[in-house]
């Protein structure tokens, strides 16, 4: 029999270990109902099933004493632990650390408390089998044991929503806490979170655990493993359901102080020099590595043409090295604005701006230099499509799919970054030629524009998914839209868009079906491209197609809203629903219509969309 001495029980713990926040976490109790808070006459069912099974504690939870003021308590987890005695013939109960592994000997045999390759029993599982690093899975029922047992569908769970990848991390807690989800879903009986580690570790081979954050905020992370782009569980990413929301909590109280210079700055939301504009700018510095995996960062910058002088002459005092060197200083300065951004220091932007526009020590180019290559149109035409292809680049960056679902602290941070750009750029390049001055603030303000479009329809897209998921709300939008008047609409919808009558009944009817049939977001996105296609083929090789494209907008938005007058004047039980969809195509259609003419005029969308912004100087030339 195996003595413990000088243990201290504890309360038992009957949930898992992570802290909830009610600033964070809502709980809605009996048949709550989640209201939209843009479209208050619609409510979203809340189901109010328990998130999480919890198994019966196997034991309690014991602490030894320290031996000295010094040493910090180590817990001791109580767990049977099967012992496989020398002829084999029965398994002795006993309690291990829950630290480093305990080798126990009886009679001859010995059993790795590590998980590693000892004799511990497998209590009979039917269907086990080891994985790399000896750990057994089975279907069996749980039982802990040396080496932790999961069953073949929990296996195929983790191949399918999880991968290894350079330069990422992922909570501990928070993968576990997907695990459970799993576990209800497939009503399997879950290991606890110490095996559920072992059994990661023995999976994705070669991770390293981390932790990451603030003081007194810090978490457990797997260095090097990531969600997987196509996994369903990025829809538990949004902070109302994602659970990882939970641990470490977002405050706007916090906020890092004003830096001097960019070497050494922490990642995250920290305020430049003189910013007035970081006040209200949310510190995401400890999960940088978290939100990583929501961006494109392997993306990098494209490749910068030479300048084309046109055979213009060089101005006074003005050489060909001057050009060279502006060339490349101003290449090392947008690969350092994307640093920043992929590491989301976005305020490090004014910082940047400033030490590249006031060149107070820069040898390689002079600062007189610098003031009359700003009036050179060579140069502010190139700097002008260097810009768009930076803008681009970082656009495709931060969000590489606008019907992703993204943390809400992520995009506000994004939103906060877009609303201070312009500003921060004109007190960068106070003593910078007006002429460059108005180049660089056109393509940042469609910078700016684009990410506050993006992330406006990337929520969009994520309240309007919870509506799209919803059986009884969507028979109820059926039957609303079939008592809408079509004949009517189309004949007072026809005197202003001249639409096809036969191709808005096909619109119409491709509509209620795809309704019916209830697809996902992601079906609707390739319906809704599918109908811009179609409208927009006839003018694919003409010059006309932008006019086309913009047209098609303008008749889209006004037939929708003709559709919307209708439910509205019938008081549709679904009015609020139907909005918010409309909202959500209107804004996907203009996002679709933006890239078809970049793609038709050989440009990007940034470029597209900063024709919006052109000044009106005598200098047009450089924007033609």
């Amino acid at each position: 029999s195996l003595v413990l001495l000088g243990l201290t029980p504890l309360h038992a713990i009957s949930q898992v270990g992570q802290h909830v926040y009610p600033s964070q976490v809502q709980y809605v109790e009996g048949d709550g109902n989640y209201n939209n808070t843009a479209i208050r006459s619609s409510t979203y069912p809340y189901t109010d099933s328990t998130l999480y099974t919890q198994a019966t504690p196997s034991g309690t939870y014991y602490e030894a004493p320290p031996t000295s003021t010094s040493q910090v308590p180590t817990p001791v987890t109580s767990q049977p632990v099967s012992v496989t005695t020398g002829s084999g013939s029965g398994a002795a109960p006993m309690f291990s650390g829950g630290g480093t592994g305990v080798t126990v000997v009886t009679g001859g045999s010995s059993s790795s408390g590590a998980g590693g390759t000892g004799g511990g029993t497998s209590g009979g599982g039917a269907g086990s089998y080891v994985v790399p690093g000896g750990y057994m899975l089975s279907g069996g029922s749980q039982n802990y044991s040396p080496t932790p047992r999961a069953s073949p569908a929990t296996l195929q769970w983790l191949f399918d929503n999880y991968e290894t990848a350079e330069g990422v991390s992922l909570p501990r807690c928070t993968l576990y806490c997907h695990y459970l989800l799993h576990c209800q879903e497939a009503k399997l009986e879950p290991v606890n979170a110490a095996s559920f580690g072992k059994l990661i570790r023995s999976v994705f081979m070669g991770l390293r655990t981390r932790r990451l954050g603030t003081r007194g905020n810090s978490k457990y992370h797997y260095y090097g493993l990531r969600i997987k782009s196509s996994s369903p569980l990025h829809r538990l990413m949004e902070d109302q359901q994602y659970l990882a929301m939970r641990q470490q909590p977002f405050s706007h109280k916090h906020k890092l102080k004003p830096v001097q210079k960019v070497e050494g700055m922490t990642n995250g939301m920290a305020m430049g020099v003189g910013s007035g504009q970081g006040a209200g700018l949310v510190d995401i510095s400890s999960q940088v590595q978290h939100y990583q995996q929501f961006l494109e960062a392997s993306r990098s910058l494209p490749e910068f043409p030479d300048i084309d002088l046109q055979g213009k002459p060089l101005p006074d005092g003005i050489l060909p090295e001057h050009i060279r060197a502006f060339q490349q200083l101003y290449r090392e300065h947008c690969e350092a604005i994307v640093d920043v951004m992929v590491n989301l220091q976005f305020t490090l932007v004014e910082t940047l701006w400033k030490s590249f526009w006031r060149f107070t020590e820069e040898k390689r180019l002079p600062k007189v230099c610098l003031v009359l290559l700003c009036k050179y149109e060579p140069v502010l035409r190139w700097s002008r499509n260097c810009d768009n292809t930076l803008y681009q680049t970082l656009v495709e960056i931060l969000i590489p799919d606008v019907l992703r679902p993204i943390p809400s602290a992520l995009t506000q941070a994004i939103r906060n970054c877009a609303k201070s750009l312009e500003n921060w750029l004109t007190s960068a390049m106070m003593i910078i030629p007006e002429e460059m001055v108005r180049i660089k603030v056109v393509c940042a303000g469609a910078f700016a524009q684009t990410l506050r479009r993006y992330t406006s329809l990337n929520h969009l897209a994520q309240a309007a998914r919870a509506v799209l998921q919803n059986s009884a709300q969507i028979t109820q939008m059926l039957n609303d839209l079939n008592r809408v008047d079509f004949t009517n609409v189309q004949e007072q919808a026809s005197w202003v868009c001249v639409c096809d009558e036969r191709m808005v009944q096909q619109i119409e009817q491709d509509f209620k079906m795809t309704l019916q049939q209830q697809k996902s977001l992601e079906q609707w996105a390739a319906w809704l491209d599918g109908v811009v296609s179609q409208v927009l083929k006839p003018y694919s090789s003409s010059p006309g197609f932008p006019k086309a494209a913009k047209l098609f907008l303008l008749k889209w938005s006004f037939y929708s809203s003709m559709v919307i007058r209708d439910l509205t004047l019938r008081s549709a039980a679904s009015f609020g629903s139907f909005h918010l969809i409309r909202l959500l195509y209107d804004e996907y259609m203009y996002y679709l219509v933006e890239h078809r003419v970049a793609q038709a005029k050989g440009e990007t969308p940034i470029a597209v969309m900063g024709e919006v912004h052109k000044p009106s100087f005598s200098n047009t030339d450089v924007y033609t």
